[in-house]
């Protein structure tokens, strides 16, 4: 009688257990379970807590974000945040002459564009930090390098070049993008 009585403890444990793992393997996923995409992670960042510590890694975040917005599916809420990400790491120069509302517009059609041709953002490489120039302008430091990104389209793949100006606020420290264009 004992022995049985051990079987069947042992029978009723291994279905336990083979029960509960059928149940968390086929289960539904709640909104605790979703996963963090990488729209979320831009989003996520706490600029106030997390800014880029230097001009490089200001671009880095701003292609991260660039790359998403071009790539990725989003709600128009979650495109409102990235632009705001944006936003928060441009110069009060250049944020000046970008209002919220025309910026939006013109991000989007920009976005809009990009996507109707085909093209999507594979990937960046930013300077290397011996390759970042950095100089003061007005009294000012400031700070230049690039980033290349590949650009695919259909069964093309293309290379664009962009030029990036940084300034140091005198404030914070923070290192904000001054000015941006396709390098030469």
């Amino acid at each position: 009688m004992g022995k049985a009585k051990n079987v069947i403890i042992i029978v009723v444990l291994i279905a336990l257990v083979g029960g509960y793992y059928f149940y968390l393997s086929n289960r539904n996923k709640t909104e605790d379970d979703t996963e963090v995409t990488a729209v979320h992670d831009v989003i996520l960042r706490n600029l106030e807590t997390n800014y880029p510590p230097t001009p490089k890694e200001v671009v880095k975040y701003y292609s991260e974000i660039t790359k998403c917005l071009h790539n990725e599916n989003y709600t128009d809420e979650q495109f409102e945040q990235m632009a705001d990400k944006l936003l928060a790491l441009y110069d009060e120069e250049l944020a000046e002459n970008n209002p919220k509302d025309q910026y939006l517009k013109d991000l989007k059609n920009d976005i809009k564009e990009f996507r109707d041709s085909g093209f999507s953002i594979l990937k960046y490489t930013t300077s290397a930090s011996t390759d970042v120039e950095e100089y003061t302008s007005e009294g000012r430091k400031c700070a230049k390098l690039y980033c290349n990104y590949s650009i695919k389209t259909g069964p093309e793949y293309k290379t664009s070049k962009q030029v990036f100006v940084l300034r140091r606020e005198t404030e914070s420290g923070h290192w904000k993008i001054l000015g941006f264009d396709l390098a030469e």
